[in-house]
């Protein structure tokens, strides 16, 4: 039987500065994204009846119900292209990431599921219609349809692929304390503070990258630490790890990265944190990069 599968990765803000809060009540942001080899994943079966299994170390953590994002994706694609896919699915998610921690996990994860629809449709799907009903999705869908480093600007709908972009290599520790975004925002001081600052060196470097990261910030770090504290105490302690280039928090949090030339620092020191902070997620692998 007809099948596809996708991966979901990780979606990392290396940085994400707030720069207008709309009369609709939406921000706009400036925010570069990176992806890491580190993912969900989405398995799509024809099947005689429609199904939807979640499994892996975070199964439990998401609903099962029509408010799943994997499930919105699939209704939405079906309502824009009704006869595309004619036959039942059944829909296998591995959750490997944690949920609501600022890694776009749910976002990828719907991302992967249109990729998988458009890859078993009849019918040709175009990029700007699919992209369409994925910023219907969330504004961090469009994105994570090419998991690839891009400039992100407005709710999510303008995208500017970055080449080239160096694999470097990450650190991401999670305190498994979820977040709600809406209450991260809620809590923000200033909405409309300066844009993201011109690359004006190629980045095809780690070093190049971290440089121009030192320019930039994330607008949410400061109301996220009021709410989930540890998030201070794992950046600080993640920026004094060897070979740690940079340590900062992504997307709305609570997950702090910290970025790292070569694997073996990224794993020495994901070990050396996962001893002082045991009761976290902790997670190291390269970013995707583009050529």
């Amino acid at each position: 039987m007809a099948s596809d599968r996708e991966l979901a990765p990780a979606k990392i803000n290396l940085a994400l500065h707030v720069t207008r809060r709309r009369p609709d009540g939406f921000h706009e942001l400036e925010s570069l994204f990176a992806f890491a080899q580190l993912s969900d994943e989405i398995h799509a079966q024809i099947a005689h009846s429609n199904q939807f299994v979640v499994k892996g170390p975070f199964g439990d953590a998401i609903p099962h119900s029509e408010d799943n994002l994997v499930l919105r994706a699939v209704a939405a694609f079906n309502s824009k292209w009704p006869d595309a896919v004619p036959h039942k699915l059944a829909v296998t998610l591995t959750k490997n990431l944690p949920v609501a921690a600022g890694i776009g996990s749910g976002s990828a994860d719907a991302a992967a599921m249109l990729r998988v629809l458009a890859g078993l449709s009849r019918v040709e799907i175009e990029h700007e219609a699919l992209h369409e009903v994925a910023l219907g999705l969330g504004a961090d869908v469009p994105a994570c349809l090419s998991s690839k480093p891009a400039l992100v600007s407005g709710i999510g709908e303008t995208i500017v692929p970055i080449k080239p972009f160096p694999e470097g290599h990450i650190v991401l520790i999670n305190p498994l304390v979820p977040i709600s975004t809406p209450d991260v925002f809620g809590r923000l001081k200033r909405t409309n503070s300066s844009g993201l600052p011109k690359i004006t060196k190629p980045l095809e470097d780690v070093r190049t990258l971290a440089a121009w990261l030192e320019t930039t910030r994330n607008d949410l770090a400061e109301p996220a630490i009021e709410i989930v504290p540890e998030i201070a105490k794992i950046t600080g302690d993640l920026a004094k790890t060897a070979g740690c280039l940079i340590a900062r928090m992504s997307g709305s949090g609570a997950t702090v990265f910290g970025l790292y030339t070569s694997g073996d620092e990224a794993e020495k020191a994901g070990q050396e944190m996962t001893e002082k902070w045991p009761d976290s997620w902790i997670a190291s692998g390269p970013l995707i990069a583009a050529a």
